[in-house]
Order: structure tokens, then sequence, then C-alpha cells
């Protein structure tokens, strides 16, 4: 499986996601490890957001007792440096 690294996602998000949508699988990689799968989605997607686990996450969301998380200890959780 080919890597694409966040940089040239954000240059060209959409040529990217044509590949993907073309059937190519891809790996997204933030900082020189992997982030996060894409690929192409098995049958069509929902035209229905309610439906949609994605897009229906703020609807879920409770907010944290603690207050917002920093940017900064969010890399620290996932890649254990800040």
């Amino acid at each position: 499986m080919k890597t694409v690294t966040m940089l040239k996602f954000r240059q060209d998000a959409e040529g990217v996601l044509r590949r993907v949508a073309k059937g190519e699988r891809l790996v997204l990689s933030h900082r020189g490890k992997p982030a996060a799968r894409l690929e192409p989605l098995a049958g069509s997607p929902s035209s229905d957001a309610r439906n949609d686990p994605f897009l229906g996450i703020a609807r879920r969301a409770k907010p944290s007792s603690k207050g917002k998380t920093k940017h900064a200890d969010i890399d620290q959780i996932l890649y254990g440096r800040r």
C-alpha cells in the first residue's frame, strides 16, 4: 500500500481522492508515522447524513469535564512526544 504525506494531501487533496475513488488504497502519514488509511467505500455513500456514523459524531459527543484538549496534548497521546 502506498503512503501519502499530509503535505502532499494538503497540496493535492482532490488528486489523492480521485486515486482512492478509482480503487487505490493509501496510507496517510503524519509526522512520518501512519495516521489513517484511505480506501474506497464498498458501497455507495448514504444520502442520509443522520445514518452516517462519521457525520453524526457531533450529536453523540459529550463535553469533557476537564475542558478543551490542547493540540500538544493530543500529539503526546498519539505520538508519545511533544
